[in-house]
């Protein structure tokens, strides 16, 4: 199928999964390569690779285990919920949110971009997601790459990829030094230097609070 457009190449990437080493394109992301990443993320696979950030730490976001298993990996506190990517709007549905239209309309002025939205998402099946906090943050990245992963394999928790007392890994070797074979995949972007994604609670009437500051500026 070859190479993705010029829009989509958006990273350069070597796959390394597990022990064995798959070189993508050094220059180029391929579709197919795509295909491989999503593939293990629908079968349950946990993997490091680039968002629209920095490196994130990530799995399906509808499964359990999954969630789970990355709250051990990063030795995170079992009570603070993950930021989860999604491909669009309607992927919100899957978590049992009704938008309004104030929430709706500043949502497609504002995504994608690396902003996190908070939202009300009281049901008890998600609780293994809210921790009990009932509200969820979410974001669709602005990496077309990443788009193109969340369309098919579905929402993702991403948090950075380090343990709570590490600073985020800024490249694949510090990640790999974090996690090791524990980790089923990595995805080598290069160095990745950023600022979290910003952070807003949105409420039912379009009315947002910034809670942290982060890469995006919004004007509210």
């Amino acid at each position: 199928m070859g190479r993705l457009p010029r829009s989509l190449r958006s990273l350069a990437m070597t796959f390394v999964v597990f022990g064995t080493i798959e070189h993508m394109d050094t220059l180029d992301l391929t579709f197919e390569n795509i295909g491989q990443i999503t593939n293990l993320l629908k079968n349950g696979k946990i993997g490091v690779m680039p968002t629209d950030t920095i490196y994130g730490i990530v799995g399906s976001a509808l499964n359990p285990s999954v969630v789970e298993e990355i709250y051990k990996l990063r030795k995170r506190n079992i009570a603070k919920p993950m930021i989860i990517l999604v491909f669009s709007l309607n992927d919100l549905k899957k978590f049992g949110i009704v938008l309004t239209n104030q929430q709706k309309d500043f949502l497609k002025k504002i995504w994608p971009n690396p902003v996190s939205v908070i939202l009300p998402c009281p049901a008890e099946k998600f609780a293994y997601l809210h921790r009990g906090k009932k509200s969820l943050a979410f974001r669709i990245p602005k990496n077309e790459a990443l788009l193109k992963i969340l369309e098919n394999a579905g929402p993702l928790v991403a948090p950075s990829a380090n343990s709570e007392k590490n600073k985020p890994a800024e490249t694949i070797t510090e990640a790999k030094r974090y996690f090791g074979n524990d980790i089923s995949f990595y995805v080598d972007g290069g160095k990745l230097k950023s600022k979290p994604s910003t952070i807003v609670q949105l409420y039912e009437d379009g009315k947002q609070i910034v809670l942290r500051e982060g890469s995006f500026k919004l004007k509210v």
